[in-house]
Order: structure tokens, then sequence, then C-alpha cells
């Protein structure tokens, strides 16, 4: 005979985040000890943590935090294996804590973010540890970006209505301009241009474009004399195609994203995008 009560179980799910018939199996281990039954389900949690390090994580959310005056803000991919997790509350609360710890303490990087203690004894790693071991998933953390200076706005979108947002940008202007930023916010949603400027674009990618698009012509049967126009117009092709300020503006596709900022008066000084699993 159970010696726990549906309040115990409702009480476990709700300390441990784990589901009902793992909560009634450790209540029935632990002879009804809620606390008890707390342990024994992180012990069980973090054996399996191992096994899902194989497996695929490609659901999850976007978040992004702005400052109250928009002079700086961050954007946070947290990565689940279903969409029924990601549109679970617990998983969206560790999101939303992660993010706000990111705004508040500007790690240098992934590594630095991860060894950081985000509650008393508690490093983000360990935190997205027990995520993963209360959800049953494989929770990645694995990317971050932060903007600061300027005029800083986000956008973020949802693909489904019953989702978290799936993409997340943040755009940074030299100057003030709500509308601007964002307009320009969901034309990168749109659009996930790759570079901010020509010059971003490395050196050995543009030679390699410059390859790919003479021996293309060259077996499209162009002429010789031809073939430096050719490649350096599909060169350009491919700036207005990954360069923000090059690409044809989402909401007036006759002129260039450069040519709305410079009407604006204002200058993208950098911008993020996050796609959930791409």
């Amino acid at each position: 005979m159970a010696n726990f009560t549906a309040a115990d179980v409702k009480k476990l799910r709700e300390l441990s985040g784990a589901g009902m018939m793992d909560c009634k199996k450790a209540l029935d281990e632990a002879e009804g000890d809620v606390t008890k039954a707390v342990e024994i389900l992180r012990v069980k949690g973090q054996k399996g943590v191992a096994k899902r390090e194989s497996r695929t994580a490609e659901n999850g959310a976007v978040v992004a935090v702005l400052a109250d005056d928009n002079a700086s803000g961050v954007l946070v991919e947290l990565k689940c294996e279903t969409d029924f997790v990601a549109k679970g509350d617990k998983f969206q609360a560790v999101a939303q804590q992660v993010a706000d710890h990111v705004f508040a303490t500007a790690p240098a990087d992934i590594e630095t973010l991860l060894a950081s203690e985000i509650e008393p004894g508690k490093t983000v790693q360990v935190l997205v540890d027990e995520a993963n071991a209360g959800l049953g998933e494989k929770i990645v953390l694995d990317r971050f970006a932060r903007l600061s200076g300027g005029y800083v706005a986000s956008y973020l979108h949802r693909t489904s209505p019953d989702l978290p947002p799936q993409v997340g940008v943040l755009v940074q202007l030299d100057s003030e301009n709500a509308e601007v930023a964002k307009d320009l916010a969901q034309h990168i949603a749109a659009f996930a241009p790759r570079f901010l400027s020509r010059d971003e674009v490395p050196a050995d990618v543009v030679e390699n474009e410059r390859r790919i698009a003479e021996a293309t012509a060259r077996e499209e049967g162009k002429p010789e004399a031809a073939l430096s126009r050719i490649v350096d117009g599909r060169v350009n092709g491919f700036y207005k195609e990954h360069v923000v300020v090059d690409q044809p503006f989402a909401k007036d596709n006759k002129k260039s994203v450069q040519k709305i900022l410079t009407e604006a008066g204002v200058s993208l000084q950098g911008f993020a995008r996050f796609r959930v699993g791409a």
C-alpha cells in the first residue's frame, strides 16, 4: 500500500520537474519521504545526463533581455530535444534565468558563463545539468550574444503560437531610433544576414566565391573577355545576399538597408541573430 498521497506526488513534481510516474516510483523507494525522493530523482536524473549526450537538441527557446535605457542587451538560446519540453514553464523559466544572469554579469564567453555562479553554490552548468535531469531531455546552452553602447533593440519571432520564440535578433544603432531598430531587427530575422559589412567578410570566403563564380562561368561557356566582369557581378550578388547593409530592405526592396539607415541618419554598429537549432 502506498505510503504517500497525491499531494506528495504534486509537491515532488513541483520540486523536481520530473514526470508523475517517476515521482511515484521515487516516493515508493523513499517510503513517502519527499526530501529523500528528491535526492533519488536527482541521482537517477544525473545518471541519465550522460546517456542523453549523444542525442540531438534542435528545439528550445531564444530569450532577450534589454536595459531599461536600451543601452545594452543580451540574446540567449537554450535548446532541448522536443517542442513538448520547450513549451513547458520550467524550461522557459531556466532560459529566462540564464538570460537575466548573462545580462547582469556580462560573461566573456560561453565557458566563463557555464562556470559562473548563478545561485549561491550553484554554477550555470549545474543549473543546466539539473534541468537535463529534471526534464528528462538533453538541455544545451552553447551560445549567447551581448551588445552594448548606442541604442540596442530586440525582436523575437514565434514560428508557432504555442511555442516560445524560435528566432531572436539584437540590433545596435549608434543613436536612438526605435522605429528603424524594430524594422531592421525584423528584416534580419527574415533575411538572416551573416555579416554587417563587406569588410567583415573573411578574405578566404570572398576568394572562394570568386573561384566558384569563375568556374561556373567557364562551365557555362562565357567568353574569356567577359569573365572578370561576370565574376565581379556574382560576388556582388553574394554580398547582397549575405551582408546586411547590402541587402534589399524587407519593407522596400527598391532600397538597400544602407539606404534606409542613411535616410534615417543612423548607422548599424552590430547585430546578432539566433534561430533555435540553426
